[in-house]
């Protein structure tokens, strides 16, 4: 299994393009990573991966997808994310619009008004993200995700439990 990959960024434009040695590799990333990684082509950088399997017909064959996070906490969130009914891989690399730390800070304040902003985040799914992981992720959640929210958004109010 591809756990890291250290290299040098070649592209971060839809999907990141690496350089290992006499291989180029491409890793599919959050559209916060993309964003971070953009001003960083030509240099070294070091990849947290997760390898998934896509099933296509039925089970009847597989793609391999390589997912890249910036650290291994952005791949453990992503892991605990897909751990939602409803929320798998692709749908959960659409949805991470924003810093995990951001995401996380929001399913602590039972925010579910600020995950309907993310792509692929409806009413129904908030509810259920933050109903299967409030407890989970406070380890994720930073103090500056804390008080922020979206572009246009103010968070509820967060009260002391």
């Amino acid at each position: 299994m591809l756990t890291r990959l250290t290299g040098t960024l070649e592209s971060a434009d839809d999907a990141l393009t690496i350089t290992v040695g006499p291989a180029a590799v491409r890793a599919e990333a959050p559209r916060y990573l993309l964003d971070r990684l953009a001003n960083q082509v030509g240099q070294t950088v070091t990849l947290h991966t997760r390898l998934d399997l896509e099933s296509h017909n039925q089970g009847a064959s597989f793609s391999p997808r390589l997912i890249a996070f910036d650290t291994p906490d952005e791949r453990a969130f992503f892991d605990l994310f897909t751990s939602v009914k409803g929320l798998g891989a692709r749908r959960a690399l659409r949805a991470l619009a924003h810093d995990p730390a951001q995401i996380a800070a929001w399913i602590v304040a039972k925010d579910a008004k600020a995950l309907q902003q993310l792509p692929e985040i409806g009413k129904r799914l908030a509810e259920t993200v933050i109903a299967e992981l409030s407890g989970k992720v406070d380890r994720f959640a930073s103090e500056a995700a804390m008080t922020t929210g979206p572009a246009g958004y103010a968070p509820a109010a967060i009260e002391p439990s």
